[in-house]
């Protein structure tokens, strides 16, 4: 391990050095010889450690034993060996408050665990001290801390804690608590990842994938984020885990309660329904339980109460996730493959494709029944049919491995893809692996980057998303911008974006004033560089406008113009449009201004009355454009009016002119008697004040 630690060591200096990394964003450039001194100083703290595998809840890292720091177990006399023995009872003391403070972790109550870890944390234990810091960086449970945060995360740095690295490397690379270094950032995540930290794998891939701090490499990313994936796809249960929820804050403020408010009164509704006695809404509240979702936390005995209910109802989807409950076992259901089958079976007899999936299953692996690959096989081509996503990722699995059948990579493909397009993670998963290393389709590393990614951000991680809403709601954004900032250095685009947004409106006091729309861009930018179109849109305005970055109108035009060709988004063709016909930071043209418009209009209807304004500006300008070019001296002489209006023409004129200034008085007068009528209101004397009406004179 020591000479994988020296060799990793080298290699990151020399890489790091010579590749000149630097910050994204500091108050002044650095130079050579301080980004080599930063690279050698967070080297030798690194490197003075032994790089241990320690697990964690929050990052994700590999499983491991004792937290307990390692004491001598050689025999030494009189004091000295006293002294170790109280030692290992304290040790033996602080590991026994630790699980005490995870027993009540895990029983919701969360503050109180959290109190008994900073106990175990002050005893020195070292998993404790771990959770303890990250609680305190990210301001979960306990108060944020993030400058006691980072002394502790140095101390842990030094006893080799891959969750420690990785934690400094998230401070360095943010700028939070700290100057931003990429540099030092690059080295701390990679210890981490050498550490079997998973949330430094994620970062190291995001990097490599995006070109971030260090040269874009996509066999590099395929390496990082291929780890994860396998780890994620290995806890992806039958019932499928958790649900993935992803809110925009910027919808939110577009539109208020949407993302949050509507699922609420529609949980709700559901639950009447359900009360009621109405199968179809049991079954949905059972699946929402079941998997987390729509503002519901996972409730696996909510869950099991209202897939009973439908149950006794006769509803065979309903038996069949009651089969999926038995079949994973939990504090509800335990694990029991006889009462799973009893169910499938049920279900499959009315035809229900999960059930009949979950009978496959049962043949396939053995559970409760012999194990049959040609009856699990005609199981699953049922389920299929009826386009159950777990009966087509099971075919797929099959023709891949040849279970009772040869091998066949095409139809492997076919399957998989089938069940990706429901959003399986497995079937991403096998697919990302089909296409790495080029079985049953030409290899493609950026496909398999793509796909191993998704894989990665399904992740139990994923559940931090929705904390960091939690905190933004109730008004903890600085905890809500650590949180989102930390996924988004695991490249979660949509925490890129929520952290450009809060960075906009300027609501977190993590960092100076200064900081906000430099540290905007910079998100907005990496969002949009994972295909967000607004993200896209905003980095334009940014250029436009000069926030945050100089004022550069071609950006600014190039940026639209990226928007409007790959997400065909009409505000991009709008401003293109506007830009054409200013030109700005492109050449002026009237006729490309009135194609990007006519564009728009035709993207969304939303834009038809911009459109429309635009266009009849635009039409009017072209015309007094017109006449101002004209000799009007030369162009009265070509126009005899004594022959085109007789030679009264001026009495006409004049004529026309009266009537036309009579008319417009009459209106006025019109408009101020009636003003004065609606002054007066019934029942209240004119010369009493009138509440919401001014008095005319």
């Amino acid at each position: 391990m020591q000479k994988v630690m020296n060799t990793a060591l080298l290699f990151a200096l020399l890489f790091a050095v010579s590749r000149g990394v630097t910050a994204d964003l500091s108050d002044a450039p650095e130079t050579e010889n301080k980004k080599q001194n930063d690279l050698l100083a967070a080297a030798a703290i690194v490197a003075g450690s032994s790089v241990s595998s320690r697990s964690s809840e929050e990052h994700g890292e590999a499983p491991s034993h004792s937290g307990a720091r390692n004491l001598p177990s050689q025999h030494v006399p009189g004091e000295q060996a006293q002294e170790q023995a109280e030692q290992r009872l304290r040790v033996a003391k602080a590991e026994e408050v630790y699980q005490e403070a995870l027993k009540i972790d895990r029983s919701s109550q969360g503050n109180e665990g959290y109190e008994m870890l900073v106990t175990a944390a002050h005893m020195g234990h070292t998993k404790a001290t771990e959770k303890v810091a990250s609680t305190m960086l990210l301001g979960e449970y306990l108060a944020q801390n993030i400058s006691q945060a980072k002394v502790m995360f140095e101390k842990l740095v030094l006893e080799g804690s891959p969750k420690a690295q990785m934690a400094l490397g998230f401070m360095y690379a943010a700028g939070l608590g700290v100057n931003s270094s990429q540099s030092k950032a690059l080295v701390y995540y990679t210890f981490a990842a050498l550490g079997g930290n998973l949330a430094a794998h994620m970062a190291l891939g995001y990097r490599y994938w995006a070109g971030i701090g260090v040269s874009q490499s996509c066999e590099s990313a395929l390496t990082h984020y291929s780890v994860v994936s396998k780890h994620v796809a290995s806890e992806v249960s039958l019932t499928g885990g958790r649900a993935v929820q992803r809110i925009r804050l910027l919808d939110e403020l577009d539109q208020p309660g949407t993302s949050s408010g509507m699922e609420e009164d529609l949980v709700q509704y559901y639950e009447y329904l359900a009360e009621k006695g109405d199968v179809q809404a049991q079954v949905g509240l059972g699946q929402v339980h079941l998997h987390g979702g729509r503002g519901v936390e996972q409730n696996h005995e909510r869950a099991f109460k209202y897939f009973s209910q439908a149950a006794r109802a006769g509803n065979g989807h309903a038996m069949a996730f009651l089969g999926k409950m038995y079949t994973e076992g939990s504090s509800v259901t335990p694990q029991n493959n006889e009462t799973a089958l009893r169910y499938f079976k049920k279900a499959a007899e009315l035809g229900d494709p999960v059930g009949q999936s979950g009978l496959g299953m049962a043949y396939l692996h053995g559970r409760g029944v012999p194990v049959d690959f040609d009856v699990a096989l005609q199981y699953f081509q049922k389920a299929a049919e009826q386009g159950c996503v777990d009966g087509q990722l099971q075919l797929g699995t099959m023709y891949y491995n040849g279970l009772g059948m040869e091998q066949d990579y095409k139809q492997a493909l076919k399957y998989f893809t089938s069940a990706s397009q429901a959003g399986h993670t497995l079937a991403f998963h096998s697919l990302a692996e089909m296409h790495a290393t080029g079985t049953g389709v030409m290899r493609s590393c950026h496909t398999a980057v793509e796909l191993f990614k998704n894989v990665c951000e399904r992740g139990r991680w994923a559940n931090r998303l929705m904390v960091a809403y939690r905190n933004f709601k109730e008004g903890n954004v600085d905890a809500a911008v650590a949180q989102y900032l930390l996924l988004a250095e695991q490249g979660y685009e949509i925490a890129q974006s929520n952290a450009a947004f809060i960075f906009e409106q300027r609501q977190t006091k993590l960092f100076p004033e200064s900081e906000m729309s430099p540290r905007a861009l910079l998100y907005w930018s990496r969002a949009a560089n994972q295909g967000y179109t607004v993200a896209r849109i905003k980095v334009g305005d940014y250029h436009y406008y000069g926030s945050g970055t100089e004022t550069d109108y071609e950006t600014a035009a190039r940026h639209y113009r990226l928007a409007s060709e790959q997400q065909h988004s009409a505000q991009a063709m709008f401003n293109l449009g506007y830009m054409h016909e200013a030109g700005l930071g492109v050449k002026q043209d009237v006729y490309l201004a009135k194609r990007f418009y006519d564009m728009a209009g035709e993207a969304s209807a939303d834009a038809q009355v911009p459109v429309y304004l635009a266009l009849s500006k635009l039409t009017l300008l072209n015309h007094l454009n017109y006449l101002q070019g004209l000799d009007v001296k030369e162009l009265l002489s070509w126009v005899e009016l004594d022959e085109l209006l007789g030679p009264e023409w001026d009495l006409y004129i004049m004529t026309v002119l009266a009537l036309l200034l009579g008319t417009i008085i009459a209106y006025r007068q019109g408009q101020h008697l009636a003003g004065m009528r609606l002054a007066v209101q019934p029942g209240v004397p004119p010369d009493q004040p009138q509440e919401g009406v001014r008095r005319q004179p």
